[in-house]
């Protein structure tokens, strides 16, 4: 790991999997990104953290040249295109479930003496949250 990796950053094995399929490497067509590997970290940084753009630390370069850059990959097909890459090989490192998913003990899910509606709010029927 480099001294200067932060706790968003990807790690050195995800960066060698993942440098030789940008744009602006070294041998491709246009000019040659000196930091891709920090636009990376800081788009990965956004998603992590969940936070807008403008909150993007300055470690990680000017929030909204990093916006455009991100936007122009996104119209290119750039982000598609390294998604369907890397779905084949999964490393499963950020993996999340969402808690609707998992399965629960019987009584909680219905069981005779468990809870019977499941899809309910601990504090019961509060009308304003209920569709109609």
């Amino acid at each position: 790991m480099r001294e200067d990796y932060k706790r968003h950053d990807i790690s050195d094995r995800a960066w060698e999997l993942l440098a030789p399929h940008l744009p602006g490497r070294r041998g491709a067509w246009g000019r040659v990104a000196k930091d891709n590997r920090k636009f990376i970290n800081a788009v990965v940084w956004i998603l992590r953290t969940g936070a807008p753009w403008r909150d993007l630390p300055p470690d990680y370069g000017d929030w909204k040249n990093t916006h455009r850059r991100f936007c122009r990959w996104r119209d290119k097909g750039v982000w598609e295109n390294l998604f369907n890459l890397f779905v084949q090989d999964p490393d499963f490192e950020w993996l999340m479930i969402d808690a609707s998913y998992i399965k629960v003990h019987p009584h909680a899910a219905g069981a005779r003496g468990g809870n019977q509606d499941m899809g309910r709010t601990k504090g019961g029927s509060i009308r304003r949250y209920i569709l109609q």
